[in-house]
């Protein structure tokens, strides 16, 4: 199994899905408690979500592995997301709702994290770097979508329900922020879902290590609650009916993202 799967476009945008994949070396799912080896923290279906960003030109990049393997959107040695704020494990060592993932003497040592970087969470980011220096050569600037998903409802993550449209820009540092708000107002003109800007969600370390609207990179991360495209409780199978207006949503933002390409 590849560490990623990659699909290089014409267009001056990469597409990041680094918590959809699922895979997870034999070692390491036999240590997980059961309730973990479902894989509830999972972003489901994303990259069957953005399937049309082909026809776009977009770039696609796709983690293959499970964020339980390693955390493709922390640093990679689990510094905090936020000044002040708590370390972010690069290797989780709890699930969202704080139950444990490994069974007693289960959890990773150092060494193994190290190891576990090198060998999942360095390619993807030598891949996003390489990516983002070639179409910036190419068009000018690059426009980086880092492309998640979440359940609605996370009470030891969040309180209340989230929006549906969590969009993030590091307080505008990755990405200037009347793009951003264009973004926001699109989503919220269309009455079908509501959206917010720089909320509970403002990014994770890709849209913070690589967007730098000085540099003419800019990034934007959507986290996309679940009840937008899918069936949370219980967690239902891909349906692309059902999909069909989050994916249309998302599609116009895109189009008009790549307008500030120019």
């Amino acid at each position: 199994m590849s560490i990623y799967e990659f699909h290089r476009g014409s267009a001056p945008l990469l597409i990041s899905v680094p918590h959809a994949g699922t895979e997870v070396p034999p070692e390491i799912l036999q240590r997980l408690a059961p309730h973990a080896r479902e894989l509830p923290d999972t972003d489901w279906y994303v990259h069957q979500l953005y399937a049309f960003a082909r026809d776009l030109g977009a770039s696609i990049i796709k983690a293959n592995f499970s964020r339980y393997v390693v955390d493709l959107n922390r640093a990679s040695d689990s510094a905090p997301l936020y000044p002040s704020g708590p370390n972010s494990p690069v290797c989780p060592t709890t699930t969202f709702a704080g139950e444990p993932l490994y069974e007693h003497g289960g959890v990773p040592s150092d060494a193994e994290v190290s190891a576990r970087v090198e060998k999942y969470w360095q390619p993807y980011h030598q891949r996003i770097a390489e990516e983002l220096v070639r179409i910036k050569a190419e068009h000018g600037r690059a426009l980086l979508w880092d492309a998640h998903s979440i359940a609605s409802e996370i009470p030891g993550l969040f309180d209340g329900k989230l929006p549906e449209f969590n969009l993030g820009t590091r307080d505008d540092a990755s990405c200037p922020r009347e793009i951003a708000e264009s973004l926001l107002h699109t989503v919220q003109a269309g009455g079908q879902f509501s959206a917010v800007l720089n909320g509970r969600f403002k990014g994770g370390y890709i849209t913070k290590g690589y967007g730098n609207p000085a540099a003419g990179i800019y990034a934007i991360q959507l986290e996309l609650s679940q009840r937008a495209y899918m069936s949370e409780i219980p967690r239902g199978p891909w349906e692309p009916a059902r999909a069909q207006g989050a994916a249309r949503c998302i599609e116009q933002l895109l189009r008009q993202y790549l307008s500030f390409a120019n």
